[in-house]
Protein backbone atom coordinates (compact mmCIF):
# COMPACT_ATOMS: atom_id res chain seq x y z
CA UNK A 1 0.00 0.00 0.00
CA UNK A 2 2.78 2.40 0.93
CA UNK A 3 4.59 1.53 -2.28
CA UNK A 4 1.46 2.35 -4.30
CA UNK A 5 1.06 5.70 -2.53
CA UNK A 6 4.74 6.47 -3.07
CA UNK A 7 4.38 5.58 -6.74
CA UNK A 8 1.35 7.87 -7.12
CA UNK A 9 3.23 10.73 -5.46
CA UNK A 10 6.24 10.15 -7.70
CA UNK A 11 4.08 10.11 -10.83
CA UNK A 12 2.38 13.32 -9.63
CA UNK A 13 5.74 15.02 -9.18
CA UNK A 14 6.87 13.93 -12.64
CA UNK A 15 3.62 15.18 -14.21
CA UNK A 16 3.93 18.53 -12.42
CA UNK A 17 7.55 18.79 -13.50
CA UNK A 18 6.64 18.13 -17.11
CA UNK A 19 3.92 20.76 -16.96
CA UNK A 20 6.35 23.31 -15.59
CA UNK A 21 8.83 22.40 -18.32
CA UNK A 22 6.22 22.88 -21.01
CA UNK A 23 5.06 26.17 -19.51
CA UNK A 24 8.54 27.45 -18.72
CA UNK A 25 9.09 31.16 -19.21
CA UNK A 26 10.35 32.38 -22.55
CA UNK A 27 14.11 33.09 -22.70
CA UNK A 28 15.60 36.28 -21.30
CA UNK A 29 18.23 38.30 -23.14
CA UNK A 30 20.22 40.81 -21.09
CA UNK A 31 22.00 43.88 -22.44
CA UNK A 32 24.05 46.57 -20.72
CA UNK A 33 24.39 49.73 -22.78
CA UNK A 34 26.75 52.59 -21.92
CA UNK A 35 25.62 55.74 -23.75
CA UNK A 36 28.43 58.26 -24.28
CA UNK A 37 29.62 60.99 -26.58
CA UNK A 38 32.45 60.12 -28.91
CA UNK A 39 34.23 61.49 -31.95
CA UNK A 40 32.97 60.02 -35.23
CA UNK A 41 33.77 60.73 -38.88
CA UNK A 42 30.70 59.74 -40.95
CA UNK A 43 31.33 62.36 -43.64
CA UNK A 44 35.10 62.50 -43.22
CA UNK A 45 34.99 65.38 -40.73
CA UNK A 46 35.27 64.93 -36.98
CA UNK A 47 32.02 65.53 -35.08
CA UNK A 48 30.45 64.57 -31.79
CA UNK A 49 28.33 61.44 -32.01
CA UNK A 50 26.29 59.40 -29.56
CA UNK A 51 27.77 55.94 -29.05
CA UNK A 52 26.37 52.83 -27.39
CA UNK A 53 29.15 50.72 -25.90
CA UNK A 54 31.53 52.72 -28.06
CA UNK A 55 29.72 51.79 -31.27
CA UNK A 56 28.21 53.88 -34.07
CA UNK A 57 25.68 52.70 -35.16
CA UNK A 58 24.72 51.00 -31.91
CA UNK A 59 24.83 47.23 -31.33
CA UNK A 60 21.95 45.15 -32.71
CA UNK A 61 19.48 43.27 -30.58
CA UNK A 62 19.30 39.74 -32.01
CA UNK A 63 16.36 37.85 -30.57
CA UNK A 64 13.61 35.30 -31.20
CA UNK A 65 9.83 35.69 -31.05
CA UNK A 66 8.55 35.91 -27.43
CA UNK A 67 12.00 36.57 -25.94
CA UNK A 68 12.10 38.82 -22.89
CA UNK A 69 14.43 41.78 -23.42
CA UNK A 70 16.21 43.45 -20.50
CA UNK A 71 18.26 46.53 -21.43
CA UNK A 72 20.09 48.44 -18.69
CA UNK A 73 20.87 51.89 -20.15
CA UNK A 74 23.54 54.03 -18.50
CA UNK A 75 23.21 57.66 -19.57
CA UNK A 76 26.67 59.23 -19.56
CA UNK A 77 25.58 62.23 -21.64
CA UNK A 78 25.16 65.73 -20.26
CA UNK A 79 21.39 65.73 -21.00
CA UNK A 80 18.39 63.58 -20.05
CA UNK A 81 17.99 60.66 -22.45
CA UNK A 82 15.50 58.01 -23.58
CA UNK A 83 15.51 55.21 -26.13
CA UNK A 84 12.33 54.14 -27.93
CA UNK A 85 11.75 50.77 -29.58
CA UNK A 86 10.46 51.57 -33.05
CA UNK A 87 7.71 49.12 -34.04
CA UNK A 88 7.93 46.88 -30.97
CA UNK A 89 4.36 46.48 -29.69
CA UNK A 90 5.24 45.93 -26.00
CA UNK A 91 1.98 44.25 -25.08
CA UNK A 92 0.46 45.68 -21.88
CA UNK A 93 3.57 47.75 -21.15
CA UNK A 94 3.52 51.22 -22.68
CA UNK A 95 5.54 52.02 -19.55
CA UNK A 96 8.58 50.81 -21.52
CA UNK A 97 7.91 52.84 -24.68
CA UNK A 98 10.73 55.30 -24.05
CA UNK A 99 9.07 58.57 -25.06
CA UNK A 100 8.35 61.60 -22.88
CA UNK A 101 4.62 60.87 -22.83
CA UNK A 102 5.21 57.58 -21.03
CA UNK A 103 8.57 57.88 -19.29
CA UNK A 104 10.51 60.41 -17.29
CA UNK A 105 13.88 60.77 -19.03
CA UNK A 106 16.98 59.09 -17.62
CA UNK A 107 18.98 61.86 -15.90
CA UNK A 108 22.66 62.34 -16.78
CA UNK A 109 25.06 60.02 -14.97
CA UNK A 110 22.36 57.54 -14.02
CA UNK A 111 20.76 54.42 -15.44
CA UNK A 112 17.38 52.84 -16.04
CA UNK A 113 16.40 49.32 -17.08
CA UNK A 114 13.88 48.63 -19.83
CA UNK A 115 11.95 45.34 -19.62
CA UNK A 116 9.66 44.17 -22.42
CA UNK A 117 8.70 41.03 -24.31
CA UNK A 118 8.75 40.46 -28.06
CA UNK A 119 5.33 38.87 -27.71
CA UNK A 120 4.08 37.35 -30.97
CA UNK A 121 6.48 39.45 -33.04
CA UNK A 122 8.87 38.55 -35.81
CA UNK A 123 10.74 40.74 -38.28
CA UNK A 124 12.89 43.84 -38.59
CA UNK A 125 12.73 46.84 -36.27
CA UNK A 126 14.96 49.59 -34.90
CA UNK A 127 15.67 51.56 -31.75
CA UNK A 128 16.76 55.18 -31.44
CA UNK A 129 16.85 58.13 -29.00
CA UNK A 130 13.53 59.93 -28.58
CA UNK A 131 14.76 62.96 -26.62
CA UNK A 132 15.66 66.36 -28.09
CA UNK A 133 17.70 65.96 -31.34
CA UNK A 134 19.78 63.04 -30.04
CA UNK A 135 18.63 60.88 -32.92
CA UNK A 136 20.60 63.16 -35.28
CA UNK A 137 23.84 62.19 -33.51
CA UNK A 138 23.51 58.40 -33.39
CA UNK A 139 22.32 56.11 -30.62
CA UNK A 140 20.33 54.03 -33.11
CA UNK A 141 20.51 50.37 -34.05
CA UNK A 142 18.64 47.32 -35.32
CA UNK A 143 16.26 44.92 -33.58
CA UNK A 144 16.14 41.65 -35.52
CA UNK A 145 13.52 39.15 -34.35
CA UNK A 146 13.82 35.65 -35.80
CA UNK A 147 10.87 33.27 -36.01
CA UNK A 148 10.66 30.36 -33.59
CA UNK A 149 11.88 27.11 -35.14
CA UNK A 150 8.41 25.54 -34.81
CA UNK A 151 6.85 28.24 -37.04
CA UNK A 152 7.68 27.78 -40.75
CA UNK A 153 8.67 30.80 -42.78
CA UNK A 154 7.20 31.34 -46.28
CA UNK A 155 10.53 31.54 -48.11
CA UNK A 156 13.69 29.43 -48.38
CA UNK A 157 16.02 29.75 -45.42
CA UNK A 158 18.69 32.23 -46.59
CA UNK A 159 22.38 31.38 -46.53
CA UNK A 160 23.09 34.47 -44.42
CA UNK A 161 21.74 37.77 -43.17
CA UNK A 162 22.87 41.38 -43.40
CA UNK A 163 21.53 44.40 -41.52
CA UNK A 164 21.67 47.70 -43.42
CA UNK A 165 20.90 50.94 -41.57
CA UNK A 166 20.46 53.69 -44.14
CA UNK A 167 20.03 57.32 -43.15
CA UNK A 168 20.49 60.93 -44.04
CA UNK A 169 23.19 62.77 -42.06
CA UNK A 170 24.18 66.27 -41.00
CA UNK A 171 27.72 67.42 -40.37
CA UNK A 172 26.45 69.82 -37.70
CA UNK A 173 26.06 68.43 -34.19
CA UNK A 174 22.70 67.66 -32.65
CA UNK A 175 22.87 70.69 -30.33
CA UNK A 176 23.49 73.03 -33.27
CA UNK A 177 20.54 71.51 -35.13
CA UNK A 178 18.36 71.87 -32.05
CA UNK A 179 19.42 75.50 -31.65
CA UNK A 180 18.35 76.15 -35.23
CA UNK A 181 14.91 74.65 -34.64
CA UNK A 182 14.53 76.49 -31.34
CA UNK A 183 15.14 79.71 -33.25
CA UNK A 184 12.17 78.86 -35.47
CA UNK A 185 14.19 77.93 -38.56
CA UNK A 186 13.80 74.73 -40.62
CA UNK A 187 16.59 72.26 -41.16
CA UNK A 188 18.27 72.37 -44.58
CA UNK A 189 18.79 69.36 -46.80
CA UNK A 190 21.11 66.81 -45.19
CA UNK A 191 24.83 66.91 -45.96
CA UNK A 192 25.08 63.25 -46.81
CA UNK A 193 23.61 59.76 -46.76
CA UNK A 194 25.06 56.84 -44.79
CA UNK A 195 24.93 53.06 -45.09
CA UNK A 196 25.85 51.50 -41.74
CA UNK A 197 27.52 54.72 -40.65
CA UNK A 198 29.51 55.50 -43.80
CA UNK A 199 28.82 57.11 -47.19
CA UNK A 200 31.12 54.77 -49.13
CA UNK A 201 33.14 52.33 -46.99
CA UNK A 202 30.79 49.50 -46.07
CA UNK A 203 31.55 46.18 -47.80
CA UNK A 204 29.37 43.06 -47.78
CA UNK A 205 31.01 39.82 -48.91
CA UNK A 206 28.90 36.95 -50.23
CA UNK A 207 29.34 33.81 -52.27
CA UNK A 208 28.16 33.32 -55.84
CA UNK A 209 24.93 31.33 -56.08
CA UNK A 210 23.91 31.90 -52.47
CA UNK A 211 20.89 33.86 -51.25
CA UNK A 212 21.04 36.44 -48.48
CA UNK A 213 18.42 38.22 -46.41
CA UNK A 214 18.96 41.97 -46.21
CA UNK A 215 17.19 43.78 -43.38
CA UNK A 216 16.98 47.42 -44.46
CA UNK A 217 15.86 50.26 -42.15
CA UNK A 218 15.75 54.01 -42.67
CA UNK A 219 17.03 55.48 -39.39
CA UNK A 220 17.35 59.03 -40.71
CA UNK A 221 15.57 62.12 -39.44
CA UNK A 222 14.26 63.84 -42.56
CA UNK A 223 14.68 62.09 -45.89
CA UNK A 224 13.03 59.19 -47.71
CA UNK A 225 15.60 56.94 -49.38
CA UNK A 226 15.58 54.61 -52.36
CA UNK A 227 17.62 51.41 -52.16
CA UNK A 228 19.01 49.29 -55.01
CA UNK A 229 21.85 46.92 -55.90
CA UNK A 230 23.70 47.11 -59.19
CA UNK A 231 22.91 44.13 -61.43
CA UNK A 232 20.69 42.40 -58.86
CA UNK A 233 16.97 42.19 -58.13
CA UNK A 234 15.41 42.01 -54.68
CA UNK A 235 12.50 39.85 -53.51
CA UNK A 236 10.49 41.55 -50.78
CA UNK A 237 9.65 39.10 -47.99
CA UNK A 238 8.86 41.16 -44.89
CA UNK A 239 7.59 44.62 -44.00
CA UNK A 240 7.83 45.68 -40.33
CA UNK A 241 6.98 42.26 -38.96
CA UNK A 242 4.53 41.10 -41.64
CA UNK A 243 5.31 38.59 -44.38
CA UNK A 244 4.62 40.28 -47.70
CA UNK A 245 3.80 39.00 -51.14
CA UNK A 246 7.14 38.11 -52.69
CA UNK A 247 7.25 40.73 -55.42
CA UNK A 248 10.46 41.33 -57.36
CA UNK A 249 12.00 44.83 -57.29
CA UNK A 250 14.92 46.53 -59.01
CA UNK A 251 14.59 49.48 -56.65
CA UNK A 252 12.58 50.04 -53.48
CA UNK A 253 11.67 53.05 -51.32
CA UNK A 254 12.23 53.02 -47.57
CA UNK A 255 10.74 56.06 -45.87
CA UNK A 256 11.94 57.52 -42.57
CA UNK A 257 11.30 55.05 -39.74
CA UNK A 258 10.39 52.13 -42.01
CA UNK A 259 11.98 48.66 -42.13
CA UNK A 260 11.84 45.91 -44.75
CA UNK A 261 13.53 42.60 -45.60
CA UNK A 262 14.50 41.40 -49.06
CA UNK A 263 16.15 38.28 -50.47
CA UNK A 264 19.05 38.78 -52.88
CA UNK A 265 20.62 35.91 -54.81
CA UNK A 266 24.20 36.45 -55.98
CA UNK A 267 23.69 35.26 -59.54
CA UNK A 268 26.08 37.70 -61.24
CA UNK A 269 29.57 37.42 -62.60
CA UNK A 270 32.02 37.26 -59.66
CA UNK A 271 33.14 40.85 -59.13
CA UNK A 272 32.15 43.85 -56.99
CA UNK A 273 28.82 45.67 -57.37
CA UNK A 274 27.54 48.97 -56.05
CA UNK A 275 24.86 49.13 -53.35
CA UNK A 276 23.14 52.54 -53.48
CA UNK A 277 20.86 54.51 -51.16
CA UNK A 278 19.75 57.89 -52.53
CA UNK A 279 17.41 60.65 -51.45
CA UNK A 280 13.82 60.98 -52.63
CA UNK A 281 11.66 64.12 -52.88
CA UNK A 282 14.61 66.51 -52.47
CA UNK A 283 14.03 68.50 -55.65
CA UNK A 284 16.90 68.71 -58.10
CA UNK A 285 19.43 67.77 -55.45
CA UNK A 286 20.03 64.05 -55.05
CA UNK A 287 22.39 62.82 -52.33
CA UNK A 288 23.53 59.21 -52.25
CA UNK A 289 25.69 56.72 -50.41
CA UNK A 290 27.44 53.74 -51.95
CA UNK A 291 28.39 50.45 -50.35
CA UNK A 292 29.99 47.45 -52.01
CA UNK A 293 28.67 43.97 -52.67
CA UNK A 294 31.81 41.86 -52.97
CA UNK A 295 31.74 38.35 -54.43
CA UNK A 296 34.11 36.14 -52.46
CA UNK A 297 37.33 35.52 -54.41
CA UNK A 298 36.80 38.41 -56.82
CA UNK A 299 39.53 40.94 -57.59
CA UNK A 300 37.44 43.10 -59.93
CA UNK A 301 36.30 46.40 -58.36
CA UNK A 302 32.85 47.83 -58.93
CA UNK A 303 32.48 50.11 -61.91
CA UNK A 304 29.81 52.43 -63.28
CA UNK A 305 27.32 53.38 -64.23
CA UNK A 306 25.49 53.40 -60.89
CA UNK A 307 21.99 51.90 -60.96
CA UNK A 308 19.39 54.61 -61.53
CA UNK A 309 16.64 55.25 -58.99
CA UNK A 310 13.64 57.55 -58.78
CA UNK A 311 14.08 61.09 -57.45
CA UNK A 312 10.87 63.12 -57.02
CA UNK A 313 8.27 61.04 -58.94
CA UNK A 314 5.31 61.23 -56.54
CA UNK A 315 3.00 59.18 -58.76
CA UNK A 316 5.65 56.44 -59.13
CA UNK A 317 6.16 56.38 -55.37
CA UNK A 318 2.45 56.00 -54.69
CA UNK A 319 2.05 53.20 -57.25
CA UNK A 320 5.16 51.54 -55.85
CA UNK A 321 3.72 51.69 -52.31
CA UNK A 322 0.49 50.04 -53.47
CA UNK A 323 2.43 47.00 -54.72
CA UNK A 324 3.46 46.12 -51.16
CA UNK A 325 0.78 43.70 -50.00
CA UNK A 326 0.27 41.09 -47.31
CA UNK A 327 0.92 37.39 -47.89
CA UNK A 328 -2.45 36.02 -46.75
CA UNK A 329 -1.35 32.37 -46.73
CA UNK A 330 1.79 32.79 -44.62
CA UNK A 331 2.02 32.21 -40.89
CA UNK A 332 2.83 35.15 -38.67
CA UNK A 333 4.69 34.84 -35.36
CA UNK A 334 2.06 32.27 -34.36
CA UNK A 335 0.89 29.30 -36.45
CA UNK A 336 -2.16 31.02 -37.90
CA UNK A 337 -2.44 32.55 -41.38
CA UNK A 338 -1.92 36.29 -41.60
CA UNK A 339 -5.14 36.47 -43.61
CA UNK A 340 -7.23 35.07 -40.74
CA UNK A 341 -7.89 38.61 -39.48
CA UNK A 342 -10.39 39.99 -41.97
CA UNK A 343 -9.85 43.66 -41.23
CA UNK A 344 -11.92 44.75 -44.24
CA UNK A 345 -15.12 43.34 -42.74
CA UNK A 346 -14.87 45.08 -39.36
CA UNK A 347 -17.09 48.06 -38.61
CA UNK A 348 -15.13 51.29 -38.07
CA UNK A 349 -16.27 52.98 -34.86
CA UNK A 350 -14.32 56.22 -35.27
CA UNK A 351 -12.44 58.20 -37.89
CA UNK A 352 -9.48 60.42 -37.03
CA UNK A 353 -8.98 62.75 -39.98
CA UNK A 354 -5.58 64.29 -39.24
CA UNK A 355 -4.34 67.26 -41.21
CA UNK A 356 -0.56 67.75 -41.11
CA UNK A 357 0.50 71.37 -41.35
CA UNK A 358 3.34 73.81 -40.87
CA UNK A 359 2.67 77.16 -39.29
CA UNK A 360 4.21 79.98 -37.29
CA UNK A 361 3.50 80.65 -33.63
CA UNK A 362 5.13 83.73 -32.08
CA UNK A 363 6.89 84.16 -35.42
CA UNK A 364 8.65 80.79 -35.09
CA UNK A 365 8.21 77.69 -37.20
CA UNK A 366 5.96 75.00 -35.72
CA UNK A 367 4.26 71.87 -37.03
CA UNK A 368 0.79 70.70 -36.07
CA UNK A 369 -1.85 67.97 -36.21
CA UNK A 370 -5.40 69.26 -36.64
CA UNK A 371 -4.33 72.74 -35.63
CA UNK A 372 -2.57 71.73 -32.40
CA UNK A 373 1.22 71.92 -32.07
CA UNK A 374 2.18 69.49 -29.32
CA UNK A 375 4.11 70.56 -26.21
CA UNK A 376 5.51 67.96 -23.78
CA UNK A 377 4.37 68.60 -20.20
CA UNK A 378 6.82 68.12 -17.33
CA UNK A 379 4.77 65.14 -16.15
CA UNK A 380 4.53 62.13 -18.48
CA UNK A 381 0.98 61.59 -19.67
CA UNK A 382 1.01 57.95 -18.64
CA UNK A 383 1.91 58.76 -15.04
CA UNK A 384 -0.69 61.55 -14.93
CA UNK A 385 -3.35 59.19 -16.24
CA UNK A 386 -2.41 56.31 -13.94
CA UNK A 387 -2.33 58.43 -10.78
CA UNK A 388 -5.21 60.74 -11.79
CA UNK A 389 -3.03 63.85 -11.65
CA UNK A 390 -5.08 66.85 -12.85
CA UNK A 391 -3.91 69.69 -15.03
CA UNK A 392 -1.49 67.73 -17.22
CA UNK A 393 -3.63 67.08 -20.31
CA UNK A 394 -7.19 67.25 -21.56
CA UNK A 395 -9.12 65.13 -24.03
CA UNK A 396 -10.68 68.32 -25.41
CA UNK A 397 -7.45 69.80 -26.77
CA UNK A 398 -7.58 68.14 -30.20
CA UNK A 399 -10.58 67.24 -32.38
CA UNK A 400 -11.09 64.24 -34.65
CA UNK A 401 -11.02 66.50 -37.69
CA UNK A 402 -9.58 69.93 -38.41
CA UNK A 403 -11.94 72.65 -37.17
CA UNK A 404 -9.68 75.70 -37.40
CA UNK A 405 -8.60 77.62 -40.53
CA UNK A 406 -5.89 75.72 -42.49
CA UNK A 407 -2.39 76.80 -41.51
CA UNK A 408 -3.38 78.20 -38.11
CA UNK A 409 -2.39 76.39 -34.92
CA UNK A 410 -2.16 76.69 -31.16
CA UNK A 411 0.19 75.10 -28.65
CA UNK A 412 -1.30 72.25 -26.63
CA UNK A 413 -0.89 68.79 -25.14
CA UNK A 414 -3.16 66.71 -27.34
CA UNK A 415 -4.47 63.25 -26.43
CA UNK A 416 -7.14 61.18 -28.20
CA UNK A 417 -9.19 59.05 -25.80
CA UNK A 418 -10.11 55.64 -27.24
CA UNK A 419 -11.49 52.39 -25.85
CA UNK A 420 -9.61 49.11 -25.88
CA UNK A 421 -10.45 47.12 -29.03
CA UNK A 422 -11.84 50.12 -30.87
CA UNK A 423 -11.48 49.68 -34.64
CA UNK A 424 -10.53 53.09 -36.01
CA UNK A 425 -9.79 54.66 -39.34
CA UNK A 426 -6.96 57.18 -39.44
CA UNK A 427 -6.60 59.44 -42.46
CA UNK A 428 -3.40 61.46 -42.75
CA UNK A 429 -3.95 64.50 -44.95
CA UNK A 430 -0.75 66.17 -46.16
CA UNK A 431 -1.32 69.51 -47.94
CA UNK A 432 2.40 70.32 -47.82
CA UNK A 433 4.86 69.96 -50.72
CA UNK A 434 7.16 67.67 -48.74
CA UNK A 435 6.65 63.97 -48.02
CA UNK A 436 5.63 62.83 -44.54
CA UNK A 437 6.22 59.66 -42.56
CA UNK A 438 3.75 59.01 -39.73
CA UNK A 439 4.02 56.43 -36.96
CA UNK A 440 1.90 54.99 -34.14
CA UNK A 441 3.71 53.33 -31.25
CA UNK A 442 2.44 50.06 -29.81
CA UNK A 443 0.28 49.14 -32.80
CA UNK A 444 0.31 48.00 -36.41
CA UNK A 445 -2.27 49.51 -38.75
CA UNK A 446 -3.37 48.16 -42.13
CA UNK A 447 -2.42 50.58 -44.89
CA UNK A 448 -5.52 50.60 -47.10
CA UNK A 449 -5.27 53.64 -49.34
CA UNK A 450 -3.11 56.33 -50.92
CA UNK A 451 -4.45 59.19 -52.99
CA UNK A 452 -3.68 62.63 -54.35
CA UNK A 453 -5.07 65.93 -53.08
CA UNK A 454 -7.91 65.88 -50.51
CA UNK A 455 -9.46 62.78 -48.95
CA UNK A 456 -13.25 62.48 -48.94
CA UNK A 457 -15.47 59.67 -47.59
CA UNK A 458 -16.03 58.58 -51.18
CA UNK A 459 -12.35 57.53 -51.29
CA UNK A 460 -13.24 54.50 -49.16
CA UNK A 461 -14.48 52.81 -52.32
CA UNK A 462 -10.82 52.63 -53.40
CA UNK A 463 -9.51 51.05 -50.19
CA UNK A 464 -7.64 47.75 -50.25
CA UNK A 465 -9.78 45.75 -47.81
CA UNK A 466 -8.20 42.37 -48.54
CA UNK A 467 -4.40 42.31 -48.37
CA UNK A 468 -3.16 45.66 -47.10
CA UNK A 469 0.05 45.38 -45.11
CA UNK A 470 0.04 46.08 -41.36
CA UNK A 471 2.77 48.62 -40.62
CA UNK A 472 3.82 50.94 -37.82
CA UNK A 473 5.07 53.72 -40.14
CA UNK A 474 3.11 55.11 -43.10
CA UNK A 475 4.31 57.29 -45.96
CA UNK A 476 2.10 60.30 -46.73
CA UNK A 477 3.07 61.70 -50.12
CA UNK A 478 3.22 65.44 -50.90
CA UNK A 479 -0.19 67.06 -51.32
CA UNK A 480 -1.77 63.64 -50.83
CA UNK A 481 -3.44 61.44 -48.23
CA UNK A 482 -2.88 58.01 -46.69
CA UNK A 483 -5.55 55.94 -44.90
CA UNK A 484 -4.96 53.16 -42.35
CA UNK A 485 -7.26 50.91 -40.32
CA UNK A 486 -6.26 50.03 -36.75
CA UNK A 487 -7.52 47.59 -34.16
CA UNK A 488 -6.50 49.29 -30.92
CA UNK A 489 -5.94 46.10 -28.95
CA UNK A 490 -2.93 47.23 -26.92
CA UNK A 491 -3.82 49.12 -23.78
CA UNK A 492 -1.63 52.09 -22.96
CA UNK A 493 -0.63 55.66 -23.85
CA UNK A 494 0.86 55.58 -27.36
CA UNK A 495 2.76 58.23 -29.28
CA UNK A 496 1.33 59.14 -32.71
CA UNK A 497 4.01 61.19 -34.42
CA UNK A 498 5.84 62.34 -37.48
CA UNK A 499 9.02 60.33 -37.96
CA UNK A 500 10.60 63.46 -39.49
CA UNK A 501 12.36 64.59 -36.35
CA UNK A 502 12.18 68.30 -37.16
CA UNK A 503 8.40 68.02 -37.44
CA UNK A 504 8.03 65.94 -34.29
CA UNK A 505 10.33 68.20 -32.26
CA UNK A 506 8.33 71.25 -33.33
CA UNK A 507 4.95 69.77 -32.45
CA UNK A 508 3.70 67.30 -35.07
CA UNK A 509 2.69 64.58 -32.65
CA UNK A 510 0.01 63.62 -30.17
CA UNK A 511 -0.90 60.61 -28.01
CA UNK A 512 -3.59 57.97 -28.28
CA UNK A 513 -4.87 56.70 -24.94
CA UNK A 514 -6.21 53.15 -25.29
CA UNK A 515 -8.07 52.20 -22.14
CA UNK A 516 -11.13 50.70 -20.48
CA UNK A 517 -12.64 50.59 -16.99
CA UNK A 518 -11.08 47.25 -16.11
CA UNK A 519 -7.95 47.06 -13.99
CA UNK A 520 -6.39 43.77 -14.96
CA UNK A 521 -2.84 42.54 -15.36
CA UNK A 522 -4.03 40.58 -18.41
CA UNK A 523 -4.67 43.83 -20.29
CA UNK A 524 -2.10 46.19 -18.73
CA UNK A 525 0.84 45.76 -16.40
CA UNK A 526 1.16 47.79 -13.22
CA UNK A 527 3.55 50.72 -12.96
CA UNK A 528 7.10 49.27 -12.93
CA UNK A 529 8.89 49.07 -9.60
CA UNK A 530 11.82 50.97 -11.11
CA UNK A 531 9.67 53.71 -12.66
CA UNK A 532 11.20 57.19 -12.68
CA UNK A 533 9.07 60.06 -11.39
CA UNK A 534 9.16 63.71 -12.43
CA UNK A 535 6.97 66.80 -12.71
CA UNK A 536 3.78 66.44 -10.65
CA UNK A 537 4.26 62.68 -10.31
CA UNK A 538 5.82 61.74 -6.98
CA UNK A 539 7.05 58.31 -5.96
CA UNK A 540 4.16 56.64 -4.10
Amino acid sequence: MKQAIFLQILIGILVCSSVFCVNAEDPYRYFTWIVTYGTIYPLGVAQQGILINGQFPGPPIEAVTNDNIIVNVFNNLDEPFLITWNGIKQRRTSWQDGVLGTNCPIPPNSNWTYKYQLKDQVGSYTYFPSTLLHRAAGGFGAINVAARSVIPIPYPIPDGELTLLISDWYSAGHKALQKKLDAGLPLPLPDGVLINGSPNKFIFTGEQGKTYRLRISNVGIKTSLNFRIQGHTMTLIEVEGAHSLQELYDTIDVHVGQSISVLVTLHGTPKDYFIVASTRFTGRTTISANATLHYAGSNTPASGPLPIGPTYHIHWGMKHARTIRLNLTANAARPNPQGSFHYGTIQVVRTLNLTLSSTKIDNKLRYALNGVSYVDPETPLKLADWFNIPGVFSFNTIKDTLTTPPGSAVLGTSVFNTTLHDFVEIVFQNPEKSIQSMHLDGNSCYVVGYGSFTWTPDMRKRYNLADGTPRHTYAVFPQSWTAVLCSLDNKGMWNLRSQMWENRYLGQQCYVRVSNDEKSFFTEADVPLNALYCGKAKHP
